[in-house]
């Protein structure tokens, strides 16, 4: 009998290793869909989800992780290093847009991608020169240099680009360059706020590559009026999934007003951008599934204005407790779902996002190419 039960856990021991092996055999992602929710710790999570009926599509993604935000100078990032981080896979200082601490550029992940004959496309709810969108477009010492973003966004390869910022690429004021018109001599249809809204625009026209301008510099608020970011961002994954041909794509779509909300300590404010990407979100998960071969990961960069939910609160009211009008230094919330999502589990540095990202898509790093 004895060797009868050697027998049975020597069996049960080999099929669990063997089953633990075969869960390392990961299916590859054909795309990712980066989703960033600007500002968006636990406190904004929790407090949009018991602000809608107790129910977010962030509940959908089945792998759940976390980040270690600090950047290299300072221990609370700030939103240019913390994209930096995810963009380019480094620890940089707090204001850096794509390039090192010692302001070396490093060729990002958007760059790399385009270069390696995927799709890339850009969604902001901010302009998109600032500093999310620019730290995957754009290589500069200072976020404050919005026009000398601009034209790096101009040559970063993306074929899809949605946000605010008109001003900084038809009336600048360091040069007299027309960044429209070098959009549109590098292929671009080029269209804005001014000419059309948003959901008048026949996409079917906008050809290969195409660029709309949603601001002449920071698109409205969800409250007081802005309604592009959930049909641009529907737009914007159907686009990218027509137009890749097979090839996959990578697309980052930012909530960026999450984070001015915190800053202003503004619930209401909060609660409507929390809710408005919260359709983002579901509108990228509803493609994943449908797809099968897109990888969808939410995060952050960092929590803004270190929110909680304060005592005396209820299901009907809740009582907001802010600790602070800037970024804190909380750890961030990774979701994750789809092919590769496994990854995600755990705890790790916020640069592993970009780290896993490549390995996902089997994205060869140019360093070659990192002093532009």
């Amino acid at each position: 009998m004895k060797y009868f039960i050697a027998l049975l856990i020597l069996t049960i021991s080999c099929t669990s290793t063997s089953n633990l092996q075969s869960d390392k055999i990961v299916k590859k992602p054909k795309n990712i869909i980066l989703l960033i929710g600007d500002g968006m710790g636990l406190g904004q999570i929790s407090a949009g989800l018991y602000s809608n009926n107790k129910f977010l599509n962030i509940e959908r993604f089945p792998v759940v992780g976390l980040h270690k935000n600090y950047s290299y100078d300072n221990l609370v990032t700030d939103s240019a290093a913390g994209a930096t981080a995810f963009s380019c896979g480094v620890k940089s200082y707090n204001g850096a847009i794509g390039v090192d601490h010692d302001t070396i550029p490093v060729k990002t992940i958007l760059e790399d991608a385009s270069d390696q004959g995927f799709r890339t496309g850009l969604v902001a709810s901010c302009s998109i020169v600032h500093a999310t969108p620019g730290s995957f477009g754009a290589h500069n010492r200072k976020r404050a240099n919005k026009e000398e973003i601009a034209a790096d966004m101009v040559d970063c390869g993306a074929d899809l680009i949605i946000g605010g910022g008109k001003s900084y690429f038809d009336r600048r004021t360091i040069d007299d360059r027309n960044l429209y018109t070098e959009l549109r001599a590098l292929g671009y249809q080029v269209s804005d706020y001014f000419e059309q809204d948003f959901q008048d625009l026949d996409v079917s026209k906008m050809g290969d590559k195409w660029a709309y301008f949603t601001a002449d510099k920071e698109p409205l608020s969800k409250e007081a009026g802005r309604d592009y970011l959930i049909p641009a961002s529907e737009v914007a994954i159907d686009y990218m999934s027509k137009t890749s041909k097979g090839n996959g794509f990578f697309l980052m779509i930012e909530g960026s007003q999450i984070d001015w909300a915190g800053h202003a300590n503004n619930f209401p404010y909060l609660i409507s951008e929390m809710l408005e990407y919260d359709q983002v979100i579901k509108r990228a998960l509803d493609f994943a599934e449908k797809d099968g071969n897109t990888l969808v990961i939410l995060t952050a960069d960092h929590e803004t204005g270190g929110l909680a939910i304060g005592n005396g609160s209820t299901h009907d009211e809740i009582i907001p407790a802010w600790t602070s009008d800037y970024h804190t230094g909380t750890m961030i919330p990774v979701f994750a779902y789809g092919p590769g999502s496994e990854s995600f589990a755990g705890i790790y540095e916020n640069t592993a996002i970009y780290d896993k990202m490549m390995a996902a898509l089997q994205l060869k790093k140019d360093f070659g190419k990192e002093n532009k």
